[in-house]
């Protein structure tokens, strides 16, 4: 990772909620495109906050990457507490909130303009992609041959 970020740097991303964020439309591909949950009310899914939370820090970390890496995320520890319609804009605050080595951690907080919607942590690993994919061929050689 480049030098540069530092503990306390924020950053913010936004996105507007669109039907296809809604929790009715999770899961709609593999299920006949009727969605695994059709009866839930159309708000913001808690899934589609928690990767825009996501990305919201791997934007704050692209501008550190060196040449060949990128991040995954490994661990979150958000809420949601509030519902958010379509049309609404959501809004990530990111701050990086430690740093060690290739692991940096993240507060991160959602509002909709409205209401602060979730809140919590999110991890996130520096890796070098081509050492991610061999890491991904050897799992395949192994499902592979469990058949």
């Amino acid at each position: 990772m480049k030098p540069g970020l530092k503990v306390g740097d924020r950053s913010s991303h936004a996105m507007t909620v669109e039907e296809a964020h809604v929790v009715p439309r999770l899961f709609a591909e593999q299920n006949g495109g009727a969605g695994a949950f059709p009866d839930m009310p159309p708000v913001f899914a808690t899934a589609n906050m928690v990767a825009l939370m996501e990305w919201a820090c791997v934007e704050q970390l692209k501008p550190f990457y060196e040449d060949g890496e990128d991040s995954v995320g490994i661990h979150v520890d958000v809420d949601h507490s509030a519902p958010t319609l379509p049309g609404q804009t959501v809004t990530v605050d990111s701050e990086v909130e430690s740093m060690d080595g290739r692991f940096v951690w993240f507060r991160v907080r959602a509002h909709d303009g409205v209401d602060v919607i979730g809140q919590g942590r999110h991890r996130r690993a520096v890796i070098e992609r081509a050492k991610f994919a061999e890491r991904l061929a050897g799992k395949a050689a192994l499902v592979a041959a469990r058949g």
